[in-house]
């Protein structure tokens, strides 16, 4: 189950790159690891490591004045490519709290939802300040839900997202719980319905 995600707070790192893949956030090879715990250890992994398996260091999220940053500022199509939900994992399990783009791949979007990461699209003119401003590791943003607001020192930048999208990350949803949020009373109706022989038999039965 995501955490609920009404307000984030939190320092923003500027990833000057257009279409990201997934394979780029974390490649192929290390799908095979199933736990979400350690996987941030491979995020951007050909990006931030030599052929030895070392960390360069020079990668953003890996200089000091931005190893603490929560938010991601993006450029075009993040997320783009194949549908890995271990790309939003490596992600979260870095500690990325939110991304910021002008678009996303739609699998990626709805993946980063379901895991309680929020992608926020503003317009591309918006995300290139956002890095220039950030480039310095002093830019701290909040990024609101609840009025769909990105705050910064001296200005406020309303941004659009989809009413379920929006809903899903501030109530903390996952499928299961959307489901019966919207249609708890469609179900009872129709199991209702059912013929007898079709409704679940009582606990007591199975064990006689």
């Amino acid at each position: 189950m995501p955490e609920a995600v009404v307000r984030v707070v939190g320092k923003a790192a500027p990833l000057e790159a257009d279409d990201v893949d997934t394979d780029q956030i974390i490649p192929a090879e290390f799908l095979k690891v199933i736990e979400r715990k350690g996987l941030g250890r491979y995020l951007f992994y050909r990006w931030r490591y030599d052929e030895k398996g070392e960390l360069k260091g020079d990668f953003v999220l890996d200089r000091p004045q931005f190893r603490d940053a929560k938010i991601l500022v993006a450029g075009r199509n993040f997320g783009i490519g194949s549908s890995r939900e271990n790309a939003v994992w490596a992600l979260t399990d870095f500690g990325i709290k939110c991304v910021i783009a002008s678009s996303f791949g739609d699998i990626f979007y709805v993946n980063a939802s379901k895991n309680g990461l929020p992608c926020v699209k503003l317009l591309e003119d918006q995300t290139i300040r956002l890095r220039n401003i950030a480039r310095d590791g002093n830019l701290v943003l909040t990024i609101d839900l609840e009025n769909q607001t990105v705050i910064l020192p001296g200005e406020t930048i309303r941004f659009e997202m989809e009413p379920h999208i929006r809903e899903r990350l501030i109530k903390g949803l996952d499928d299961i719980q959307l489901t019966l949020e919207k249609y708890s009373g469609k179900i009872l109706e129709y199991e209702r319905k059912m013929p007898e022989f079709l409704k679940p038999r009582p606990r007591a039965f199975l064990h006689e």
